[in-house]
């Protein structure tokens, strides 16, 4: 039985565990808390922005350190539906992709993440 991760469990992985992780597959929840993470942090980025004077430069670094994990998580996304990660370069099919369940059970690129 999987155990209950949290979405900052879910986050939280991605960034410090899997940070440059291409291997492996991702569930669509720790796919998806990671990209509302992201999200939520370039509008707070994106404020920061205009209000510090080194705004630019902090959105800069921010933005490249989240994009290997993002890269990432998404490539194992895409292994966990059974497919490899050059579909990420199809925008509509990859999204279509992110939305559906991983394959039940072992694939090519691992065990089920759900049985964790």
């Amino acid at each position: 039985m999987a155990t209950k991760k949290s979405p900052v469990d879910y986050v939280l992985s991605t960034i410090t565990e899997n940070y440059i992780n291409f291997n492996g597959r991702a569930r669509r929840a720790e796919y998806w808390w990671f990209v509302l993470f992201n999200i939520i942090l370039s509008v707070v980025m994106s404020i920061l922005m205009r209000i510090l004077p080194f705004g630019k430069i902090l959105y800069t670094i921010v933005s490249f350190a989240l994009l290997l994990p993002g890269l990432g998580v998404a490539i194992r996304r895409m292994h966990d539906t059974d497919h490899r990660g050059w579909w990420l370069l199809c925008p509509i099919y990859n999204f279509i992709l992110t939305l559906l369940p991983g394959t039940a059970g072992s694939n090519r690129f691992g065990d089920d993440p759900k049985a964790h």
